[in-house]
């Protein structure tokens, strides 16, 4: 049963609950152009993000349970259409389970987006209206897989092109009531939060403070693309590129605010394995300083490292 928006909290997270160190160091993507180069440098990376959907064959999975001889696993879903109007793909999501069974991954995490319809899989994580309407299908579906799964999930902030004119709730209220009455955690993408601040003019800093801190169990950062339109220019989100002197500025105020692990998420136009690993280390290098660093209430963006 679904709750009104301001009910009590009566819901009770799945039992089992993985709880990740905040110092765990940075991870990156398990990408096919790497394998080599990975087992065979093994560089000192915290852990290793597979995407569910690569990793279902046979032999996709033996790569990774090779891998994980070797690093922590996390598991980042792009097909459940968990905002999708439709009931889920019950097939997609028993292959789901026992990939999570086989690899026992440290997270597990989707999209808060949809991207099936009547049975067709469009190929993009498309938006949806932060409304109560949305908030109880998005709930009920989250329910479902963490039942399935026997675990908590992770639920992670998209970035979008789109704005709703109907929207009632704020991305960080939707994201902290998502989070309030399913148990679940949230994935904070930074790259997504600056893409919608300049695509949208939303205020990330409102994200910040809206949703709640222990709720936020691993932070995304990722490259974006501009693209010039006639009616002006928007940031695509397309992880092709290292992260940008703004979002690691960003980054840096959500560590005043935040401790979860982060994972460096690049996708296309791949580079050399150590450009990646780089971009990892440039992350901890921002943990460290936010270590020691006193909280603040206020919260101001810090300058990027060089």
């Amino acid at each position: 049963m679904n709750m009104p928006l301001g009910a009590p909290d009566i819901r009770r997270a799945p039992t089992k609950i993985d709880q990740v160190s905040s110092t765990l160091p940075t991870g990156i993507g398990l990408r096919a152009a790497h394998h080599a180069a990975l087992f065979q440098e093994r560089p000192a990376v915290g852990f290793l993000e597979i995407h569910a959907e690569n990793y279902m064959t046979d032999l996709a999975l033996r790569i990774a349970l090779a891998a994980r001889e070797h690093w922590s696993i996390s598991v980042h879903g792009v097909g459940l259409s968990l905002g999708g109007a439709e009931p889920l793909d019950r097939d997609h999501l028993s292959r789901l389970a026992r990939l999570v069974a086989d690899i026992e991954p440290l997270l597990v995490s989707e999209h808060i987006a949809w991207c099936r319809q009547d049975g067709v899989y469009l190929n993009d994580l498309l938006p949806l209206p932060y409304t109560e309407e949305a908030l109880v299908v998005l709930i009920d579906h989250v329910d479902e897989v963490q039942e399935k799964l026997g675990r908590q999930i992770l639920m992670e902030n998209p970035s979008t092109y789109l704005a709703f004119q109907h929207t009632t709730l704020s991305e960080g209220e939707f994201l902290a009531e998502l989070a309030r009455r399913s148990g679940c955690g949230l994935l904070l993408d930074v790259n997504n939060l600056y893409v919608n601040q300049r695509n949208h003019g939303l205020d990330p800093l409102r994200t910040f403070t809206e949703i709640d801190a222990v709720t936020v169990k691993e932070i995304h950062l990722a490259g974006y693309h501009e693209v010039v339109r006639d009616q002006g220019r928007i940031l695509i989100d397309d992880h092709g590129s290292p992260v940008s002197d703004a979002v690691w500025s960003l980054y840096g105020t959500a560590l005043q605010h935040f401790a979860a692990p982060t994972l460096i998420e690049w996708d296309s136009c791949l580079p050399a394995l150590d450009v990646l690993v780089a971009e990892a280390r440039q992350a901890d290098l921002y943990r460290q300083d936010a270590d020691v660093m006193p909280a603040t209430s206020g919260m101001t963006a810090l300058e990027p490292r060089r």
